[in-house]
């Protein structure tokens, strides 16, 4: 489906409106450029790549609790796949994945719901459970990558259809508040080199235009609870 300018500019403002940036957010640095700004919704009427932003826009969720920065990524990564979910209450029984009935026996023996709830997950746990759902994923720790590899990774993953980039990185790299996040990409601006991040925390940040080299150094610092890097995974059916 080819959209016009128009079109995606409507659309913008739609989810918008249905709750990916409303609230109260904490500011942004210099660094970042807000979706729900006039440059934020310019750099997604302009980007190259951008096939991704639909499907994952219109199945944005809000991490449930400070530790389900993951569990909401997968939660839209899943809808987005349209994989078929169990039955859950807090859906009607709509046949959709949220943040309870997405932990089943195969994810318990990747990492129990209660260590979720109590630590997060680390990049290698977030594949792990992507996997329990027979997803591909390809996983690089930023240590071992580079920025060319990930930006050249990125956009490609971001132009595929069913094929989507989630980026763990370190807030305070890019001048947020603190801690280890997850969250997936959702388009590419190449005149700018900024990668839009749908951010899951959205009480506490908007989704955000951050440039490439930005991203990889957040990315590029070690999470204590893996004893690694950071990075990314390249998620596809």
């Amino acid at each position: 489906m080819r959209l016009t300018v128009a079109g995606i500019a409507v659309a913008t403002i739609v989810i918008l409106q249905g709750g990916i940036a409303l609230g109260e957010t904490l500011p942004l640095p210099a660094n970042l450029i807000a979706l729900d700004s006039r440059d934020g919704e310019a750099l997604l009427i302009g980007a190259e790549s951008r096939a991704d932003f639909f499907p994952l826009s219109m199945q944005f969720v809000t991490q449930a609790t400070p530790s389900y920065c993951g569990v909401a990524t997968l939660v839209m990564l899943l809808n987005a796949f349209q994989l078929p979910a169990p039955t859950s209450p807090a859906m009607a029984d709509m046949g959709m994945f949220d943040q309870s009935n997405v932990f089943t026996p195969r994810t318990e023996t990747v990492k129990t719901q209660p260590s979720i709830d109590d630590n997060g997950m680390t990049l290698e746990e977030f594949a792990g459970l992507a996997r329990s759902y027979d997803l591909k994923t390809d996983v690089h720790h930023a240590a071992d990558s580079s920025l060319d590899d990930f930006r050249r990774l990125a956009i490609g993953a971001l132009d595929a259809a069913d094929e989507y980039v989630v980026v763990n990185y370190l807030r305070s790299a890019l001048g947020q508040k603190t801690y280890g996040h997850i969250s997936p990409l959702a388009a590419y601006d190449a005149d700018t080199d900024r990668f839009l991040i749908l951010d899951v925390t959205r009480y506490k940040y908007p989704p955000i235009w951050a440039t490439a080299s930005d991203l990889f150094a957040a990315m590029n610092t070690t999470d204590d609870d893996a004893g690694k890097t950071r990075g990314f995974v390249v998620v596809s059916r």
